[in-house]
């Protein structure tokens, strides 16, 4: 049987300017049985850092039909203790298997004095954090061999030391190291909520040129102490108003492939695939000029 011709084209080259996901072992044979008309993969770099079974398997034939993003979680870029030499080892092993055409991580910090926190902990915005977190990513350039890009954070609390915007931040991160930017706009709306900013203000501070990946992803609200927080838990589908800043920043950001994350409360393959094409009308609707309908439809 001849392959979909989506699966012909994508093969030969990078990422295209087009929808993805986030790869789940839930949703393997769904893919192997429908290979679905996406343009590329996200996998967690941490999950396949073993080296064999069937993870690897299974991650080897959708490597064949489509490209690869790999998204670290585990690098801990922010912690004043470094970079880990043997993580990095098992970074650069997993890259030199799969040959990913994206390779991210955060702009967060998760290990100090070789404890490791299971979750993205937020930097003060200071120029002692700036340097620690320059660093640590050139050090991670480095050893990889290629250039990586950082995400944007979701933030609940501010910290009274922080003197830099955050945007200027990762700004001047990108600057001093000349890393590219993975622009997260679920997070810029639920820190924008959580901080008082504008998020439309931030995304059009952000230069299109240092953007190599953006993510789209619902979230959570929570009532704490008579106040609504918003809670980036990647359970939902895409919120509307995420979906207008999406539509606003890739008039500027045309060149960039998008993806859908959808981690807790995982839906079948179906429900994903259907919020990915969602992003694709969006974006055929923005480029034909009918993108009004798509908004409020």
């Amino acid at each position: 049987m001849s392959e979909p011709d989506h699966i012909a084209s994508y093969r030969a080259g990078p990422i295209p300017a087009s929808a993805g996901v986030g790869l789940k072992a839930q949703h393997f044979q769904d893919i192997f049985d429908s290979k679905p008309d996406l343009g590329w993969f996200e996998v967690h770099a941490e999950n396949y850092m073993g080296e064999g079974g069937l993870p690897h398997h299974h991650l080897s034939q959708v490597r064949r039909d489509y490209p690869l993003s790999v998204h670290g979680v585990g690098l801990s870029l922010g912690s004043a203790d470094g970079v880990s030499d043997a993580h990095l080892a098992k970074l650069k092993t997993l890259f030199e298997r799969y040959e990913p055409a994206l390779v991210s991580e955060h702009v967060s910090w998760s290990t100090n004095g070789g404890v490791f926190f299971n979750d993205l902990l937020p930097l003060p915005y200071t120029e002692e954090c700036l340097t620690i977190l320059a660093d640590n990513i050139d050090k991670t350039q480095n050893t990889l061999g290629r250039k990586i890009l950082v995400e944007n954070p979701s933030t609940y609390v501010a910290f009274a030391q922080s003197v830099i915007p955050e945007h200027e931040f990762l700004l001047e991160i990108a600057n001093r190291t000349g890393c590219g930017l993975l622009l997260d706009i679920n997070n810029v709306y639920v820190s924008a909520h959580n901080h008082n900013f504008d998020a439309k203000s931030y995304l059009e501070a952000i230069p299109a040129e240092l953007v190599g990946e953006i993510h789209l992803a619902g979230h959570a609200l929570e009532e704490v102490n008579g106040h609504t927080i918003r809670i980036d838990d990647h359970g939902s589908e895409v919120l509307d108003e995420v979906w207008q800043l999406f539509a606003e920043t890739h008039k500027r950001m045309s060149h960039v492939p998008y993806l859908i994350e959808w981690d807790a409360n995982l839906p079948a393959f179906d429900t994903l695939y259907a919020e990915a094409r969602k992003a694709k009308d969006l974006v055929e609707a923005l480029q034909s000029g009918s993108d009004h309908h798509v908004l409020t439809a």
